[in-house]
């Protein structure tokens, strides 16, 4: 007897659970429900509509409800929405939403793939004509129309997540005026505030208004007519803004979980087993209404990604299907564009780390994209985090121009792999002066990390900055000239790498030595010179680029 799957969502890990069921069993019957009017759509590409980097809105529609019925046999109801689910009964309650009727479907197997809704604050005056939130292409048509319609000369977006950002600059990309108002100390919160420091100065240096540590806290009253509004901050300041823009983090879609009675986690999303299964074995739940399990601890969290969602669509379809496949956890491995820079991640961060008393040692590389001496090369500041007993990967994070993405790939697999630090020295990577560097910047942090790991390296941070003593002395073993382009570090010495031999007889050895240079390369150096001659020396990790990074 073929099987009657009930499938309620149809973007990422909805869409991929139908693919895959229909793949598995040509005699099961699969309907899949979404109450928008759109299936299969690129909903991480609405923004860059928007700000016209993809021109075409169809471009955005990956599959048609007719498309999918000729390809996989499923069939498609958009614009009907599910009412409740009877689980004792395995039955749905579905709305017509066109037609305006409901009806019941039964079910041998169900699949919850809701998403996760944006989360709007209870903000006095916020829900008006001129605020909008993003989530899917009605929304997005909203924002364009009410762009054109009003022609706004400045806009303002509230949360520095992935959706802000790339509405700040799809904004920008549209010659308005844009403040971006975020209510923590930095944008991009999967990153430590060193990487992040890196995103606002890129931001202000395109014209991007950037108010952290503030939240909207009122939003002025308007008519339709009007074509502005009156924001109040959290701080008392006041800004006249012609468009608004909510996108201050989004939380998971629960309603039918909590009305069927199935169990939800910790941090309110659908608690699932290693099969995706719900608290009820023939409900399934996937993608970003659910809780992950986290890839280094195992631990509850919300990863709203559209990677994870597919993998558990299909994962789910696979044991409905009879195979006894388990998820393998979620590391959340992420990348945003944010004007000319790109910002990737992948497992914990060191905020994280810390909130969890998880020991760690961290060291920074910063390196070119390529070759240096081959036209195009950039910069590409990466953050490995490792275990300090064993050199397992904790996370890693990196940011720059270019090659940020295979570099954060790497680690990504290197980690799900069980490599070590000491195992990314010794990856054997792609090289051509177009394309990487004889060392990769992987490579480079990895053997950082094992030098680290071996004592070979002893390396401090720019937090220790703040509690020098007397009986330390910070060298900066940088030359003269950048030094005076550049300026120091407070507190510092200035001795050239080169002049260090020359001038060690001025060196009092009852004192520990902290050298730095630009980015840590001449640090070691200079830091192998002072430990064969007897001396407690330690290096900056990342050197004068990471102060500055901290610091900015």
């Amino acid at each position: 007897m073929s099987k009657k799957v009930l499938i309620i969502g149809g973007v990422a890990g909805g869409a991929s659970a139908a693919a895959r069921a229909r793949r598995l069993d040509e005699s099961a019957q699969i309907i899949v429900f979404e109450r928008g009017p759109h299936i299969s759509f690129a909903n991480c590409g609405l923004p860059y509509h928007i700000g016209g980097e993809i021109e075409l809105r169809e471009k955005l529609l990956l599959q048609t409800p007719e498309s999918f019925k000729a390809r996989f046999n499923v069939d498609i109801r958009v614009q009907n929405e599910i009412l409740a689910i009877n689980k004792e009964a395995k039955t749905v309650t579905v709305r017509d939403i066109l037609a305006n009727k409901e009806y019941t479907e039964s079910y041998d197997a169900l699949i919850l793939s809701p998403g996760a809704g944006p989360f709007v604050p209870p903000i006095s005056g916020v829900r008006n004509h001129l605020t909008y939130t993003l989530r899917n292409m009605p929304d997005m048509d909203a924002i364009i129309a009410s762009i054109e319609l009003n022609k706004p000369k400045h806009a303002t977006v509230c949360g520095g997540g992935f959706i802000g950002l790339e509405m700040a600059e799809a904004l920008r990309h549209r010659d308005i005026a844009v403040t971006l108002v975020e209510l923590g100390e930095q944008v991009m919160a999967p990153v430590d505030i060193e990487i992040a420091n890196v995103l606002h100065e890129e931001l202000e240096q395109h014209g991007i208004d950037l108010k952290l540590g503030k939240a909207l806290q009122k939003v002025g009253t308007t008519t339709v007519a009007d074509k502005s509004l009156t924001l109040t901050l959290n701080d008392g300041s006041t800004l006249q803004t012609n468009l608004l823009i909510m996108a201050v983090g989004v939380k998971p879609e629960t309603s039918l979980a909590v009305q069927a009675g199935l169990e939800i986690g910790e941090l309110g999303g659908i608690k699932v087993n290693e099969f995706m299964q719900t608290s009820d074995d023939a409900i399934f739940a996937v993608g970003d209404a659910i809780e992950d399990p986290e890839f280094v601890t195992g631990d509850a969290m919300l990863a709203p990604l559209a990677g994870p969602a597919n993998r558990q669509g299909r994962l789910a379809a696979n044991v409905i299907f009879g195979h006894r496949e388990t998820y393998k956890k979620t590391q959340a491995t992420a990348i945003c564009k944010v004007f000319d820079l790109a910002v990737a991640s992948t497992g914990l961060s060191e905020k994280v780390l810390k909130r969890k008393n998880i020991s760690y040692e961290k060291v920074y590389v910063h390196a070119m994209s390529h070759a240096s001496y081959y036209p195009g090369a950039h910069p590409v500041s990466l953050k490995l985090l490792f275990n300090p007993e064993n050199g397992k990967i904790l996370g890693a994070q990196a940011v720059g121009k270019d090659g940020v993405d295979k570099r954060i790939d790497v680690l990504s697999v290197a980690q799900r792999a069980g490599l070590t630090v000491y195992d990314l020295q010794d990856l054997e990577l792609c090289y051509a002066p177009p394309f990487g560097s004889a060392r990769d910047v992987v490579n480079q942090a990895g053997l950082l990390a094992s030098n680290v790991m071996k004592g070979d390296e002893v390396v401090f941070h720019v937090e220790a900055l703040a509690k020098i003593t007397d009986k330390q002395l910070l060298i900066d073993v940088r030359t003269e000239q950048e030094v005076d382009d550049m300026g120091m570090i407070p507190g510092a010495i200035n001795i050239p790498v080169d002049d260090l031999r020359a001038n060690i007889h001025n060196i009092p050895k009852d004192k520990e030595i902290l050298v730095y240079c630009q980015v840590g390369l001449r640090g070691h150096v200079a830091l192998r010179l002072f430990a064969n001659l007897g001396y407690n020396v330690k290096n900056l990790s990342g050197g004068f680029k990471t102060w500055k990074a901290f610091n900015y």
